[in-house]
């Protein structure tokens, strides 16, 4: 176990996550010489949320912790969540000493097995010998290709065994970036620029691969408008003139939604084409051409067949069509389809500064954007929070807006928020969140109590009761038992001095501090057509008609 250890500094990990017990005990007296600090979360499924922020926070691999039986079960929902959004975590579980999972010992269970559909690789390590070869392996496939969650199982017998490992001479495996081909590159180059209305479709993929300045390098020298999707929130800055919003039935904009619509070609990098983001896909492709450029071979075609497929890293892929496209042509200047999105960006607006009672739900996303600078990692999941977050908030930078996007486990953020802060220590960490799911894992704020770990965490509750949440709980005197502040508002007015308190007294006692905001029960999710419905929208120039 000191060569697992040594093995985990060596990837760059400082922090992991979990409980300790019975059956992980030589691994966690192996952590104690190697510097690497554990937070004890309150339960499992936290600490596998809690290496998850810390992943998608430093690009690095995160790690948690578990015994044997329930603690490893426990860890399911989170490598779900991993492996859905591309996050490159590890779990480690024990088992008990000299029996198999088979054998029903107290308290065992067949973890490998179980978790194999929600991982990239699940083993259990059997020699000591191993023991450091079957870790740099774990980090290894976590980091490469598309990324996710690896789960290694240690019986303790093994874990109290001896192997022969050097410090000086071990290092990370490397992770092999397949170059693009060029004749796909060129390919692809041409459609962009014989497409009238182009666009660029940013994902998750981009941000993974810190490929955003090759994304801005390429729609900038071609004038190509670029949407994000909302795990590529941040890959492109929103207030930069390209910006084209986003699409999609849920976490969209009204002039994104238009945009897509009348575009004719969709260049989609690191995308998944999420049925929340496509919708009907005959309505989704009707009237473009599609190319798609993964890292993962077998994401290409899975949800309907691109025109063009390119399996590649982002960042290589889209630093060889920046240089094909400055090869092949001069500087493009913008153009009527540039002037265009600009149009639909400045007329399609959704009001965000209203001041009704009960308040709008963007006009406490319009104080956000107000309140935190460019800098601050926002963390939320999918609820109507999250949808709205997705929808409202302005992201300028990758790994500033980290959202479970696919799963969307209740509970997530508080944990998670917890990793990113871990992960980014200087930065401001603001945790959006939705009454109910505030209720699930809340005992992990102990965790960031006990740890002095601040973060603001901004609730937007639409419960009937205006003193309670979902279920009938105060959430004010709740964080009170935790020892952290809160305040709850109701009126808009107050929502910007309410952010801004948190904000100091999160740094100034070095807590996590709540802000409840009451916002108006029905709200509307959506706020706009959705991608099934074509808005009659007068176009700024003659434009080729997509569909009837």
């Amino acid at each position: 176990m000191e060569a697992v250890a040594a093995v985990m500094a060596s990837e760059g990990v400082d922090t992991v996550f979990g409980i300790p017990g019975a059956t992980v005990l030589p691994l966690y007296a192996a952590l104690l010489d190697n510097g690497i600090k554990h937070l004890t979360v309150r339960h499992e499924a936290g600490g596998t949320h809690a290496a998850d922020g810390w992943a998608r926070a430093t690009g690095k691999v995160g790690v948690t912790i578990g015994t044997s039986g329930p603690a490893a079960t426990n860890m399911i929902t989170g490598l779900h969540a991993a492996l859905a959004d591309s996050v490159p975590i590890i779990c480690i579980t024990g088992q008990p000493e000299r029996t198999e999972p088979r054998q029903e010992a107290f308290p065992a269970v067949d973890i490998v097995e179980i978790a194999k559909p929600v991982t990239k690789w699940a083993a259990r390590l059997t020699e000591p010998a191993q023991a450091a070869w079957v870790f740099r392996e774990a980090f290894r496939i976590a980091r490469s290709g598309r990324p996710g969650p690896v789960l290694i199982d240690l019986p303790i017998a093994v874990q109290r065994g001896t192997c022969l490992y050097n410090r000086k001479v071990e290092a990370p495996l490397p992770i092999e970036v397949p170059a693009p081909r060029v004749q796909p590159i060129n390919a692809a180059v041409q459609m962009l620029e014989k497409a009238q209305r182009p666009i660029i479709l940013a994902g998750g993929g981009v941000i993974g691969a810190e490929a955003s300045d090759e994304l801005r390098q390429l729609a900038e020298y071609l004038q190509v408008p670029v949407q994000v999707t909302l795990m590529g929130k941040g890959s492109f800055p929103e207030n930069h003139p390209l910006f084209a919003g986003m699409a999609g039935l849920q976490t969209q904009a009204r002039w994104g939604n238009a945009t897509f619509l009348e575009s004719d070609l969709v260049l989609a990098v690191g995308v998944r084409f999420c049925n929340l983001h496509t919708g009907d896909l005959q309505t989704y492709r009707h009237g473009r051409t599609f190319i798609h450029v993964d890292i993962e071979p077998t994401q290409i075609g899975r949800v309907f067949e691109p025109d063009l497929g390119i399996v590649g890293h982002a960042k290589p892929t889209l630093a060889a069509m920046r240089d094909h496209a400055r090869r092949s042509s001069p500087q493009h200047a913008p153009g009527t389809w540039v002037e265009r999105v600009a149009h639909l960006r400045a007329t399609l607006r959704r009001p965000d500064d209203v001041d009704a009672v009960p308040i709008k739900p963007s006009r406490v996303f319009r104080e956000i954007d107000r309140t935190f600078g460019p800098d601050t990692a926002f963390v939320t999941a999918i609820g109507l929070y999250g949808i709205w977050s997705g929808q409202f908030q302005q992201t300028f930078k990758p790994r500033r807006h980290m959202v479970c996007g696919q799963p969307g486990p209740l509970g997530w953020e508080v944990p998670a928020a917890i990793g990113v802060k871990s992960g980014l220590p200087d930065k401001q960490v603001v945790a959006v969140v939705g009454d109910h799911s505030f209720q699930f894992l809340m005992e992990e704020i102990a965790v960031a109590a006990q740890h002095k770990i601040p973060f603001v965490i901004v609730m937007v509750n639409n419960a009937d009761d205006l003193h309670c949440g979902e279920g009938g709980i105060d959430h004010v005197t709740l964080m009170d038992a935790f020892g952290c502040p809160a305040r709850r508002i109701d009126q808009p007015g107050n929502i910007a001095d309410a952010l801004s308190w948190a904000t100091l007294e999160s740094e100034a006692q070095q807590l996590p501090v709540l802000v409840e905001v009451m916002v108006e029960r029905e709200a509307d999710a959506a706020t706009s057509e959705s991608l099934n419905t074509v808005n009659e929208i007068e176009p700024a120039h003659e434009l080729v008609p997509l569909a009837d």
